[in-house]
C-alpha cells in the first residue's frame, strides 16, 4: 500500500512546536525560522507532554525570545499537557479497530531480538506479542499495528521518500511502559487539531513521518504536506540540541543569529535589517529550492 500527501492548494498553515527543555538554541531558530517562511499562517505547540523531561521556566523563555526576535503567532499556543484526553480518545478509536494492542517487551528484549533496519537504522519491532501476550507477562506499552505497508510521500525537500513500515520500523509504540503517549500519536492529533497543512521540521524527523502518515490514515485525519530541512550541526559534528548542550541564542545579537539561520536555509536577506525585517524579507522570497537536500549541515557551511 502506497500513501501521498497531496499537493498544497490552499493558504498554509505551519506550526513550530519545540520542547520545553531548555531556552531556543540556533538549531530551533532554524526550524522556527523555516516553519514561518514557508507558512501563510504560523502557530506554535509547546510540546510538553514529556513532563520529566521539561525544564521549569523554559517555555515562557523560548516564547518570550520568539516575540522579541519578531515571530508573530496567529492563535495562542497550544500546550500538550492540556492535550491528554484527546490522545487518550484516539488510542481508544484505534483500539475498537483492532489496530492497536499491549505489548511486554522491554527496549533490551528488542534490542537483542533483531539488528537495525537499512533504511532508517531503527530496530523494528519483531512482532512477538502481536497475537497476545506470552504467558506471565505483563502489558508495558501499547502498539499500532503496521503489517507489510509501505507508505510513499513527496517532501518539499527531500523529494519522494518512501519507507516499509513493517520491515523498517515494525508496529510501533503509541503508548509508552511510563504512561506518557508517544510522540507520534500525539504530533498527529495535534496536527489535525491546529488544522495544520504544512509541516516543515528538522531531518531528523524524516524516518517518523511513513508513521505519522499510516496514523493519520487509521484516524480519518487529514496528511499535511511535509519538507523537512536541513539539521544543524556544531562545530564539532553533532546535532545542535539541548541535550547536547548547544547555547542559548545570543540576546545580545538577535540580527545576526537570524541571518545565520536564513543563510544556512539558502536565504540571504539584504543587510541592516533588524529581525523581524529579515523575516518579513525572508518570507517574501521564500523558495523551497534554495534549501538543500541533504538531512545535516554544519551551521557555519556557506558564507555565514
Amino acid at each position: 500500500m502506497t500513501d501521498r500527501t497531496t499537493p498544497q492548494t490552499t493558504p498554509s498553515i505551519g506550526r513550530f512546536a519545540p520542547s520545553p527543555t531548555g531556552p531556543l538554541h540556533l538549531g530551533s531558530l532554524v526550524a522556527a525560522v523555516a516553519s514561518y517562511c514557508a507558512s501563510n499562517e504560523w502557530l506554535v505547540r509547546i510540546e510538553d507532554v514529556d513532563e520529566p523531561r521539561n525544564m521549569a521556566g523554559a517555555t515562557e523563555s523560548i516564547l518570550a525570545t520568539l516575540d522579541r526576535m519578531g515571530f508573530v503567532w496567529s492563535k495562542p499556543e497550544m500546550r500538550q499537557r492540556n492535550r491528554l484526553p484527546a490522545y487518550r480518545e484516539a488510542l481508544e478509536f484505534l483500539k475498537t479497530k483492532g489496530l492497536v494492542y499491549p505489548c511486554g517487551c522491554t527496549r533490551a528484549e528488542i534490542t537483542d531480538a533483531c539488528l537495525p533496519a537499512a533504511g532508517s537504522g531503527e530496530r523494528p519491532y519483531p512482532g512477538t506479542c502481536r497475537r497476545g501476550l506470552p504467558p506471565g507477562r505483563q502489558a508495558r506499552t501499547c502498539r499500532m499495528r503496521v503489517g507489510d505497508t509501505e507508505v510513499a510521500f513527496d517532501d518539499l525537500i527531500q523529494g519522494c521518500v518512501r519507507q516499509n513500515l513493517g520491515r523498517e520500523t515494525g508496529d510501533f509504540v503509541l503508548l509508552r511502559a511510563d504512561g506518557i503517549f508517544a510522540y507520534q500519536l500525539a504530533v498527529v492529533v495535534d496536527d489535525a487539531a491546529q488544522g495544520v497543512n504544512q509541516v516543515v521540521r528538522g531531518a531528523d524527523l524524516l524516518a517518523s513521518t511513513p508513521r505519522q502518515i499510516w496514523l493519520q490514515r487509521a484516524l480519518g485525519l487529514p496528511t499535511p504536506v511535509y519538507a523537512h530541512h536541513p539539521v544543524a550541526l556544531g562545530s564539532d559534528g553533532s546535532k545542535l540540541s539541548k541535550q547536547n548542550l548547544a547555547q542559548p541564542v545570543d540576546e545580545m545579537a538577535p540580527e545576526e543569529a537570524m541571518r545565520q539561520a536564513l543563510s544556512f536555509l539558502g536565504h540571504r536577506p539584504p543587510s541592516g535589517l533588524d529581525c523581524a525585517a529579515q523575516l518579513a524579507w525572508a518570507r517574501a522570497n521564500w523558495d523551497f529550492g534554495r534549501v538543500l537536500p541533504v538531512p545535516s549541515l554544519p551551521l557555519s557551511h556557506g558564507d555565514l
